[in-house]
């Protein structure tokens, strides 16, 4: 059974540092065909795809509001992925989930209908 977990969440304070961390079971990340992303949903609005790593060669993706900001890495001993976010802003605030696709590229990696499997979400809230 393929899960995700996510942890690493917290409060920060704008421009701050926190590192996601996304532990994968039921697959693994270089031998199975999953892209995996990592998405946010803020109060009131859509769930959003931030980033995402192919399964095929590790090539990233990231959305222009966080781009220079987070760092999308994995580790296949620790069939881990993480996010790296720094200079974190207060628009930044949200629930971060983690997300496979049956897939090994990052095709439409923005929608959060690209992605078929999902883990319990981390709350990241940046206040001072």
């Amino acid at each position: 059974q393929l899960q995700l977990v996510e942890s690493g969440g917290g409060l920060v304070q704008p421009g701050g540092s926190l590192r996601l961390s996304c532990a994968a079971s039921g697959f693994t990340l270089d031998l199975d065909h999953y892209a995996i992303g990592w998405l946010r949903q803020a109060p009131g609005k859509e769930r959003q795809g931030v980033s995402c790593i192919s399964s095929s060669d590790g090539s990233t993706y990231y959305a222009d509001s966080v781009k220079g900001r987070f760092t999308i890495s994995r580790d296949n001993a620790k069939n881990t992925v993480y996010l790296q976010m720094n200079s974190l802003k207060p628009e930044d605030t949200a629930v971060y989930y983690c997300a496979a696709a049956r897939s090994p590229v990052c095709y439409g990696y923005i929608s959060r209908y690209s992605y078929d499997y999902w883990g319990q979400g981390t709350q990241v809230t940046v206040s001072s």
